[in-house]
């Protein structure tokens, strides 16, 4: 990936801001942003000196993948060996230590992770430091000033850079590409386990037709009175068989090189009942709503404000039970990125931001539909990311 010239500036800029010699992160998606490279495992590390220089400690396994990024300095470490046993962050102690020394960090006021973070996964399993990063570097980086430099991240994570959107951008189009082959091969009859792999397996072939070495992702469907559950905290896919008159949802999270979409579509079974239509005309209003007002400088719970109030008006106000949208990109179902578009929400909307809006309606025991895109705001409004079967009229899954 070449140099993010843009990114290393935001960051040297946002390291000055708060007196910091260096930040020094684990999270996978803390070190794609700094350094070009999305870790497998998560026992990675990615430096960033305030004159931006870019560091990178790597198990050797993941290597050449780390080439890819914009590592000024790349060290790697042996986690496992049948020498002796060892802990990973054992094993990160000395080449942490040399890498430090060479990036000049010793006694130095350096940020890092301190709170607590939804984290995408980018491998079956993902490391989780905790506590133990700060002890690793109180041990690995003699005399170091450790600060918490969450709010930071979060800052510097909400507002993308040109090269981060056109990432963004062809990750919604490997989703757009999974919806498009999934459709001709959903059918009532199936389970929503079976639709989910029907749509799912698109997913896969468009990445692989695109040639993203990671690209991948996660599609699950609910439907009839399961979909009116796709509010909750997660969504899943279970064994109940779709039938004619059904409300179908689809919600997927895809990636392109670590960087995640939020995307949903609601399907009818056959002919839509009054009932769908009529929320779904409410839902695509909402939704043009809301996409109408985003531009630099509105804030967030104006958006989720001009769409709740389209809902309420249709008489589905109670039924919209959570914001209209959050933050995306850097990471795929985190509900506090920014920007939160909330009713209560202050946050400013700002040129490079990258969020869903995603209207719904939820029926207790009956149907739930909601639509979610992804947009990014650009200097003068914003760019639709996800511009695919977005017609006024109910999408329809065949017989």
């Amino acid at each position: 990936m070449p140099r993010d010239t843009d990114r290393i500036t935001r960051i040297q800029n946002a390291l000055k801001k708060n007196s910091l010699r260096a930040i020094v992160c684990s999270r996978p998606e803390n070190v794609l942003m700094l350094t070009g490279y999305w870790p497998v495992m998560g026992t990675s590390l990615g430096i960033v000196r305030d004159d931006g220089h870019v560091g990178v400690l790597v198990p050797e396994d993941e290597h050449d993948l780390a080439m890819h990024g914009w590592a000024d300095t790349l060290h790697t470490f042996q986690p496992a060996t049948l020498k002796a046993m060892t802990t990973t962050i054992g094993a990160m102690h000395q080449p942490l230590t040399q890498l430090a020394e060479h990036m000049l960090l010793p006694g130095a006021p350096l940020g890092f992770e301190a709170g607590t973070a939804l984290v995408a996964a980018s491998y079956l399993a993902i490391h989780e430091f905790a506590l133990a990063l700060r002890n690793l570097l109180e041990k690995a980086v003699p005399g170091a000033a450790l600060r918490g430099a969450d709010d930071m991240l979060a800052d510097l994570r909400s507002v993308k850079t040109p090269t981060e959107i056109a990432h963004i951008r062809k990750a919604c189009q490997v989703a757009a590409g999974a919806f498009k082959n999934g459709l001709p091969a959903a059918h009532t009859g199936q389970t929503e386990m079976q639709m989910a792999y029907a749509f799912r397996s698109g997913l896969v072939q468009d990445a692989l037709e695109a040639e993203h070495q990671r690209a991948d992702g996660f599609i699950y469907c609910m439907s009839g009175p399961n979909s009116a559950l796709a509010y909750k905290a997660y969504q899943k896919s279970g064994t109940r068989r779709i039938a004619a008159g059904d409300t179908v949802l689809m919600h997927c999270n895809s990636y392109v090189h670590g960087f995640w979409t939020d995307l949903t579509r609601t399907y009818s079974a056959g002919r839509a009942d009054d009932q769908q239509r009529r929320i779904h005309d409410a839902i695509m209003e909402a939704r043009a709503a809301a996409l109408g007002v985003i531009r630099p400088g509105v804030t967030a719970c104006d958006v989720d404000h001009v769409a709740r109030g389209v809902m309420q008006r249709y008489g589905y106000g109670e039924q919209f039970v959570h914001p209209t949208g959050h933050g995306i990109g850097f990471g795929a179902n985190d509900h506090n990125a920014v920007p939160c578009l909330h009713p209560k929400s202050a946050h400013v909307l700002a040129a490079g931001m990258v969020f869903n809006v995603e209207p719904a309606a939820y029926i207790k025991d009956v149907c739930g539909l909601r639509h979610c895109d992804m947009v990014t705001v650009t200097a003068d409004g914003m760019e639709l990311l996800s511009n695919f079967q977005a017609d006024a009229a109910p999408l329809i899954i065949g017989q």
